[in-house]
């Protein structure tokens, strides 16, 4: 399996949930992204290059967004944000510039 890192958005989303069920189902999908990290949606145009993978909890979308890099042992997954879908991506894209 592939090593994560979080980046500080990401960071400090995990750190502030309270909702145990949602985090539990966090956890899960950070798994199914460590052992195929091709799991996600790729995306295109502003956000080439970055991955989402959808969370689905209350009948609410979360999203996970990260990118797969080379550190000195192989691929890294690191992990840039994860939230709510309303608005996600946006917040992506100014947080990347």
């Amino acid at each position: 399996m592939l090593p994560i890192v979080f980046l500080k958005p990401a960071e400090k989303y995990f750190k502030k949930l309270k909702d145990k069920q949602l985090k539990k189902k966090y956890e899960a999908a950070l798994m199914e992204i460590r052992k195929d990290s091709e799991i996600g949606d790729l995306k295109t145009g502003d956000l080439a290059g970055i991955w989402g993978y959808d969370v689905y909890h209350n009948r609410v979308n979360y999203e996970v967004a990260y990118y797969l890099t080379e550190n000195d042992k192989g691929e890294l997954i690191v992990v840039i944000m994860a939230g709510t879908r309303e608005n996600f991506w946006n917040a992506i894209k100014k947080y990347m510039k």
